[in-house]
């Protein structure tokens, strides 16, 4: 299920407003995650800092018809795309955060579920389903390897 225009509107609204706390006129901010927390129940998007506080929020309402069996799959690929997009627009560029810090998609306990979106200058985050079958990959490797 893709997420409408307005939909993904809001969300990018609360990522810009949750980011612009960030900006150029602040003083340089140690952050090293900003949590994307959506609420299955309701489809509310809270986003918070590395101490817990709320920098922004939104509700999706697509997110609040999604069964739970298929939430957070369907939420972790519309931020993926969402965040990669605001990072080709450059919405992160001149942020005063150190980097490399990421966004993290995280449950109502603050478990991580999946990092989204690591932002450095000079560090790509490879995605997990380019990792996928990597450690069958190399045990066959080994094992091949120690047979000859």
């Amino acid at each position: 299920m893709k997420l409408c225009q307005q939909s993904k509107s809001l969300v990018e609204h609360a990522i810009k407003k949750a980011v612009n706390r960030f900006n150029a006129n602040s003083g340089q901010t140690i952050v090293t995650d900003i949590h994307l927390q959506p609420n299955v129940m309701t489809g509310e998007l809270y986003i918070f800092d590395d101490e817990d506080n709320e920098l922004a929020d939104a509700t999706i309402n697509e997110w609040g018809s999604l069964g739970e069996d298929v939430f957070y799959d369907t939420v972790e690929s519309d931020l993926r795309t969402i965040l990669s997009s605001l990072q080709e627009e450059g919405s992160f560029k001149d942020l005063k955060i150190l980097k490399p810090y990421s966004f993290v998609l995280v449950d109502s306990e603050k478990e991580t579920i999946s990092d989204l979106l690591l932002v450095d200058d000079d560090t790509l985050f490879i995605s997990d389903e380019l990792l996928q079958g990597l450690d069958e990959e190399l045990d066959a490797f080994l094992k091949d390897l120690l047979e000859k």
